[in-house]
């Protein structure tokens, strides 16, 4: 079974948490139109002023994601 991975970009600030919602709006606009597979698009809420919005891939594409869309981290997803 591969490796998912999830690509992560972090937001700070009052706003954070609606920027983040926003920013999935466009990865799943990139994911569309390049026609690559993805598991889950989503935001995840730290804390009220740290939010991210989060792409899981399978390893074999993550590449392709990191390259173009810079993410500001990424981890193994583990279930």
């Amino acid at each position: 079974m591969e490796r998912k991975i999830k690509l992560l970009w972090d937001f700070r600030g009052e706003d954070a948490k609606e920027t983040a919602k926003h920013h999935t709006i466009h990865l799943k606009e990139f994911a569309e139109a390049e026609k690559l597979p993805f598991s889950e698009i989503n935001i995840v809420e730290k804390n009220p002023m740290l939010s991210s919005a989060f792409i899981i891939v399978n390893e074999n594409n993550m590449k392709t994601y990191r390259d173009a869309l810079k993410p500001h981290r990424g981890e193994i997803v583990t279930t």
